[in-house]
């Protein structure tokens, strides 16, 4: 968003006549220049969230569309599901005896595979990555594919390319998060200025909410900055700070600590009760998650391959009363079973900082609020290119009409 250059004459008279709106004037101007260091130093990465987060909040649907022989399968008639135990059963026996099962991802609907996902070291001791895609109705491996190596720096898959740009930029781990985090921080900088300097000070909000009719190029990218800014603002706020907190989880739960007790799902570890003790299986942590939340549909399942890990069984469609969003989370410990964290806000236990990291990822993806959050994340990625573009574009004709009237 840029200052308004375009004032009727009244409205300078206005400004004129009213010192502290010239003093309102000359502080905006200095927001004004915060915000344009911002926007050309990191609008770049903007783009790169904003494309790439649109594209992720229909990953599900773009992923079987690029893959429909392994991820799309036909659902029988009054059929069923196999018993999960047999279905991950399958995707083992297509990986080599020493894969480990880390991820698995439920049926969307019933036309969609299981996504197994595996990591397998080699001799050289990288690490590959692999998906498997199951049929739920007759447990028959549908295919397989090399999604990365920890050795390479670039993802094998459309999709995968498309997480690592978004959530770290192709960058090493320690720096990514530094590098993803700080830029998020300041985004959310340069959005609240740019609002700064949109605020009509003359109150003609006409101006600042809509295009001027018949106006030419420099006007017209002048207004689509603005009102793609502003009509964008109150989704890229709430997205920009669920990302920092997604990727900076240890930075930013100490903060909110500091206001409400916090309870973060993935600092939870399994305890063995013996050397070498048995350990339950993805399935069986499934069907605790089921006997806690009966009517909800399994979506996310992380697996527990290593000895302090625990499994985490994540449902959508959980219906509680007074709460909005249907989506909980279960900790499991892969030794005993037992329940070691509920991520539900709707328990009574539950605190204003629990409920709040609830909403991250719901937000950030635009599942809070179905389909028409999905879309509006999706608009809200697509719009930070164009911000970035008639920003720079504006910038120049800033620059091209100062030089003239040097001359």
């Amino acid at each position: 968003m840029s200052t308004n250059l375009y004032q009727p004459a009244s409205a300078v008279r206005k400004e004129l006549q009213n010192p502290s709106l010239s003093r309102l004037k000359f502080r905006r101007q200095r927001w004004l220049t915060v915000h344009l260091w911002l926007g050309l130093t990191l609008g770049l990465l903007l783009s790169i969230y904003g494309i790439t987060g649109s594209i992720l909040v229909f990953y599900p649907e773009i992923d079987e569309w690029l893959h429909p022989n392994m991820l799309v399968v036909q659902a029988p008639a009054q059929a069923s599901y196999r018993p999960l135990a047999e279905i991950f059963a399958a995707g083992k026996q297509a990986m080599p005896a020493n894969a480990k099962h880390n991820f698995a991802t439920y049926p969307r609907n019933e036309y969609a595979a299981f996504k197994l996902r595996f990591a397998v070291a080699d001799a050289s001791g990288a690490v590959e990555r692999w998906e498997v895609g199951v049929d739920p109705y007759t447990a028959k491996v549908t295919g397989k594919q090399l999604q990365g190596r920890s050795d390479e720096w670039l993802p094998y898959t459309f999709i995968d390319l498309m997480f690592e740009l978004h959530y770290a930029l192709l960058l090493p781990n320690d720096i990514s998060t530094v590098v993803v985090g700080v830029s998020g921080a300041l985004l959310i900088i340069s959005t609240l200025t740019g609002l700064i300097v949109w605020w009509p000070l003359t109150g003609h909000w006409r101006n600042a909410l809509t295009f001027k009719a018949k106006a030419g190029k420099v006007r017209f990218n002048y207004d689509l900055h603005k009102t793609s800014g502003f009509y964008t603002a109150l989704v890229m706020l709430p997205v920009l700070f669920s990302g920092i907190y997604m990727v900076l989880p240890h930075n930013v739960v100490p903060v909110l600590e500091l206001f409400s007790p916090v309870t973060y799902r993935y600092w939870f570890q399994s305890t063995p009760p013996a050397p070498n003790a048995p350990v339950i299986g993805m399935d069986e942590a499934v069907a605790i998650a089921l006997r806690q939340y009966p009517d909800g549909h399994p979506h996310w399942i992380y697996g527990a391959p290593n000895p302090a890990q625990t499994y985490t069984v994540c449902q959508d469609g959980v219906d509680a009363p007074g709460s909005i969003l249907q989506r909980r989370c279960t900790v499991i410990d892969r030794y005993t079973g037992k329940i070691l964290d509920l991520d539900d806000p709707s328990l009574p236990t539950a605190t204003a900082g629990e409920i709040f990291t609830h909403w991250q990822w719901p937000l950030h993806s635009g599942q809070a609020f179905g389909m028409t959050g999905r879309i509006l994340v999706f608009i809200t990625g697509l719009a930070c290119p164009v911000l970035f573009v008639t920003g720079v574009i504006r910038w120049l004709q800033k620059r091209r009409g100062g030089r003239r009237a040097a001359k």
